[in-house]
């Protein structure tokens, strides 16, 4: 077993964004010229609500990954307002977590701000300043909910890949390209794009590295990476970059930054792969007793260390508070704060 000090400092980066700012929507607006979202893949409401997930994120890293040397927030021109909760609970914490603009990830290539695409966004994060080689990476719907320990994330100092092995997606990839021929040549629909699509980000990763007929489909948790390993790439490929951040939302030719990391990270050699040990949430719409029993599995399942919601704030309130609520207990927040 190794320790903290044997893999090196490990720091977290999370990408935050409040949909509901008006600035933020003023912003994208504009961006838009006055096209329905709902005619944009990638610019649909639910990608940037907010009903502060942030604060469990962020509390759920200094409770069960307490080796956790900074966190970074990545926003664009936006505070999340973390200090009063942080002062709360983890008063001596505040002073490692720092609010990244935009403007600092995309230094030489600000003609492409604003963006509103998150594979864009996470193309770039190894771009923070002070960032740890080893370093990982969630969105902030995603929550530890047991003890972390640093081996889960690296060992040997390379990162550990959660995911499994599928085959590529043929004929997914085929359908969408008959879809996109209807559009334009039946429809005169030349915007048309199919919706992104997580596996096929995954599998335009691993395409663009050369493999053939097999990808490694990671899940919806957070993703180790080591900075060198992007770094090099981009640095060594600036015109994929720059294709990559070009897109203003996001796009199903765009590919996923954590699924090439992980590739190229393959193709060095690494083999510590593992079990996703994740819970995942889509509470919205389903039918009763659903998030009870994905709860009591995560509760009773001693592997599944994190858990991903998504679209918490489409939920009615009754179902945001009883996800609210088993985080706070599960982090043991009262008895913190007393």
């Amino acid at each position: 077993m190794m320790n903290s000090e044997e893999i090196g400092p490990i720091d977290v980066v999370i990408a935050w964004v409040d949909g509901n700012d008006p600035k933020h929507r003023r912003k994208m607006e504009k961006i838009l010229g006055g096209k329905s979202r709902e005619k944009i893949p990638g610019a649909d409401n639910t990608r940037f609500g907010n009903v502060n997930e942030l604060k469990y994120s962020l509390l759920s890293i200094f409770t069960f990954a307490s080796f956790v040397r900074k966190v970074f927030i990545v926003t664009d021109e936006q505070d999340p307002q973390v200090a009063p909760y942080i002062n709360t609970y983890f008063p001596e914490r505040l002073k490692d977590i720092r609010i990244v603009d935009h403007k600092e990830i995309f230094r030489g290539y600000e003609k492409f701000l604003p963006t509103f695409n998150s594979r864009s966004i996470e193309s770039v994060i190894w771009r923070i300043e002070g960032l740890s080689d080893n370093f990982v990476y969630l969105s902030d719907d995603m929550f530890l909910v047991k003890e972390i320990r640093p081996e889960d994330w690296f060992i040997d100092r390379m990162p550990v890949m959660r995911g499994k092995w599928l085959a590529a997606p043929f004929f997914r990839n085929i359908w969408n390209g008959l879809r996109k021929g209807v559009h334009k040549s039946v429809l005169n629909n030349e915007d048309f794009q199919p919706k992104p699509s997580f596996h096929v980000g995954q599998w335009n990763a691993a395409a663009l590295l050369g493999f053939r007929w097999r990808y490694f489909f990671s899940s919806h948790t957070p993703h180790a990476m080591k900075k060198e390993t992007v770094e090099n790439f981009f640095l060594k490929n600036p015109d994929i970059l720059q294709k990559q951040i070009a897109y203003k939302f996001r796009h199903n030719e765009q590919f996923n930054v954590a699924s090439l990391t992980y590739h190229l990270e393959i193709l060095k050699g690494n083999k510590n792969f593992a079990k996703p040990a994740f819970s995942f949430l889509h509470p919205y719409g389903r039918n009763q007793g659903y998030i009870d029993n994905k709860l009591k599995k995560c509760e009773e399942n001693p592997e599944l260390i994190y858990m991903n919601i998504q679209s918490l704030e489409l939920c009615e309130r009754s179902d945001q508070d009883k996800l609210i609520g088993w985080m706070e207990k599960n982090l043991k927040l009262s008895d913190s704060k007393s």
